[in-house]
């Protein structure tokens, strides 16, 4: 499967309630349009999406991981968006461990399972794409997100899929719990 197109979204945050984020909290998302091989008719081997996951992941989490520069990646997240022939399932089907892996590797490796959201929408749609950190779920100051909207995307035929990445957790956190310093990254919770 071929990209289509691409989108890119940078938000960037250097000040929040008055007081300065150092370093700035930067978040990227990318997202790639494809056809989707399975609009208007029920497949139910959904396997050549999964198995176009993997390059696909890689073209648009190269480009987010280099957006995210000089940072490097601490947490992430994955959406689809599903054009209204489609099912929520073709979405989901581009978003499994294959798709995942190939996010870990682009953030430099991930114990944490990745938060996802999917949804079938018409052009213009908007979706808050789930962050967490990389290594630990259960680091508090990471739950995050990333809000974008794809202007002329998907169309009744098509699928976005999205990788989303930031560089650490959101500014003036405190509400406890596990620290990102304190992270034993061995079973992806804490």
């Amino acid at each position: 499967m071929q990209i289509k197109r691409t989108l890119t979204f940078i938000e960037e945050i250097a000040e929040e309630a008055g007081q300065h984020a150092d370093p700035p909290l930067r978040k990227v998302a990318v997202a790639a349009i494809i056809d989707n091989p399975f609009a208007g008719r029920f497949e139910r081997d959904l396997k050549p999406l999964t198995d176009a996951s993997a390059g696909i992941g890689r073209t648009i989490c190269s480009l987010a991981i280099s957006m995210l520069a000089p940072h490097k990646a601490q947490s992430y997240g994955k959406a689809a968006i599903i054009g209204i022939n489609g099912e929520q399932e073709h979405g989901v089907s581009m978003l499994t461990t294959v798709f995942g892996n190939v996010m870990r590797e682009a953030a430099g490796g991930g114990k944490a399972w990745i938060s996802s959201i999917t949804k079938r929408a018409a052009p213009g749609t908007t979706i808050d794409i789930p962050l967490a950190h990389k290594d630990a779920l259960y680091v508090r100051s990471h739950y995050d997100g990333i809000t974008i909207t794809l202007p002329d995307a998907p169309l009744p035929n098509e699928i976005a899929i999205i990788c989303a990445f930031a560089n650490r957790g959101r500014p003036n956190h405190r509400v406890g719990g596990l620290a990102a310093g304190e992270i034993k990254g061995v079973d992806g919770l804490t």
